[in-house]
């Protein structure tokens, strides 16, 4: 079982699957966020096909990650060891994107490093365009910029029949859901953020993530977050980082 992501690059995620197929083991990718109740609502919506043709999805990411995170003596804010702001914090959301809607091509990204030149290797901000490969337009809002406290986690379609958007700091709520000949069902509450003290992180559904991999290996259930749908979001994030960052 390896946490998010499973690699820092496409080559080395490669590398990791195709051991594990030479030993005979099986890879589970961390992607706990897929368990939350807004995640596994517009899954079913989206899979219904209810909403028709998808015109548009905006994913917005906009957290705070300042000093209080970024310490001289560790992993964080390291190119080889962290990757990037996408890799570390925002990997969850692209996740979702692609678990939803499937394959992005046609990207074209912009970066900027705002208030963290002192701290990180890297970018802490970007805006995204891009295209589904199975029709519709996508854009990817991102910071860490944010002043003091994680700001939203959101996610907003437009489509054929309908619109809706799942917002909150984590992604945790349904905030808009209007949809053709569709009652919007009452779903479980959100598991709060994991809390790291001076930040807080995605929600904590690692237990579920745990009892898949329980599961799977007992031969109840199949995987949820494999390795090969891993090692697509490694190579997303690289297709998106394909301009070369200069700070």
């Amino acid at each position: 079982m390896i946490e998010k992501p499973i690699a820092l690059s496409k080559a080395d995620a490669e590398k990791v699957i195709f051991k594990a197929l030479h030993m005979h083991k099986q890879v589970f990718a961390v992607m706990q966020n897929r368990y939350s109740p807004p995640s596994e609502w517009l899954k079913k919506v989206v899979d219904s096909g209810i909403l028709g043709d998808i015109y548009m999805v905006q994913l917005n990411c906009y957290w705070n990650r300042d000093n209080r995170y970024y310490k001289a003596d560790s992993w964080h804010g390291k190119k080889d060891l962290d990757g990037g702001t996408l890799f570390t914090q925002f990997s969850h959301f692209i996740d979702i994107l692609y678990w939803l809607f499937g394959d992005i091509q046609n990207i074209q990204s912009r970066f900027a490093d705002h208030n963290h030149k002192d701290l990180t290797d890297f970018e802490d901000s970007g805006f995204v365009s891009f295209d589904f490969t199975n029709g519709g337009m996508g854009s990817l809002n991102y910071s860490t910029s944010v002043w003091d406290a994680n700001l939203e986690s959101s996610m907003t379609v437009i489509a054929e029949h309908g619109s809706l958007k799942i917002g909150g700091q984590y992604m945790d709520k349904v905030e808009y859901c209007h949809i053709k000949n569709y009652d919007m069902p009452i779903l479980s509450p959100t598991n709060p953020g994991n809390d790291y003290g001076a930040y807080k992180g995605s929600a904590a559904n690692h237990h579920y993530v745990i009892e898949n991999v329980v599961n799977v290996l007992k031969g109840r259930d199949s995987i949820t977050t494999n390795a090969l749908e891993g090692l697509k979001v490694v190579e997303i994030i690289e297709c998106i980082y394909n301009k070369k960052f200069d700070k």
